[in-house]
């Protein structure tokens, strides 16, 4: 790959040696690949201390396939009667609708590369970076709240996708220690989807599926699961 690159970095000196070795140095230089664009890629990083997790990233391609990191941060950042959670670190697939909106955002609005804070006098809500990486270049921005209408949307859209992984991980926590809670966690996550707070189960099938699948699970919380499966693009995979 190296020898490729310096034979293009140094094409027009031997272009002047004669036609004949101008003629190889074009067919080496096109035989062999160019050097591999680096592929497009988005992050989105979250702080805020009053929260659990405090911090957290995701990070995904154009194939929405990527990989989703929190910090729980101290026990006192726990809602009241939730089940702690620990670090998270889980692999994700965002679905090809929601991976393709936003990377047009991302490319509609300069990559992200220009000034998204709006500086108003606005609550603290977490400090928001969204960075982009691709062939065309790179940018972030960072924002408590954006002034930039489209900006703004898609962090919220992108901590509900955060709400949805952090849901998920409850319920594989439920799983494994209390199939019993698994109800009542899916139901608020359905309440969740209904409100919008929530989107991309497409983030969490797995774990939707071993709940609709399992027969070690009450018949009403299979029966959530499954619900909660037909709203992420190819539905269930589960038995109806």
């Amino acid at each position: 790959m190296k020898f490729a690159c310096s034979l293009r970095s140094g094409l027009a000196r031997r272009l002047l040696a004669g036609p004949a070795l101008a003629a190889g140095v074009l067919a080496a230089c096109f035989a062999i690949p160019l050097c591999a664009q680096q592929p497009a890629r988005i992050e989105v990083a979250f702080h805020n201390p009053n929260l659990s997790p405090q911090s957290w990233k995701l990070s995904f391609d154009e194939q929405g396939r990527g990989q989703f990191d929190a910090q729980a941060g101290p026990a006192s950042s726990q809602p009241m009667g939730e089940m702690a959670l620990g670090d998270i670190h889980r692999p994700i697939q965002l679905s090809p609708e929601f991976t393709a909106h936003v990377f047009t955002v991302a490319r509609e609005r300069k990559l992200f590369a220009f000034p998204c804070e709006s500086h108003f006098k606005v609550a603290f809500q977490g400090t928001k970076r969204l960075s982009y990486s691709g062939p065309e270049g790179s940018g972030a921005c960072e924002y408590n709240y954006s002034k930039d209408k489209p900006i703004q949307e898609l962090g919220e859209e992108l901590m509900a996708v955060e709400n949805t992984i952090v849901c998920g991980e409850r319920l594989e926590m439920d799983l494994q220690h209390d199939r019993l809670g698994l109800d009542k966690e899916l139901e608020d996550l359905y309440a969740s989807v209904q409100n919008h707070s929530a989107i991309e189960m497409s983030a969490i099938r797995d774990t939707l599926d071993k709940i609709a699948s399992s027969d070690q699970v009450l018949e009403r919380a299979r029966r959530r699961a499954r619900l909660l499966l037909a709203q992420a693009p190819g539905g269930s995979s589960a038995q109806q």
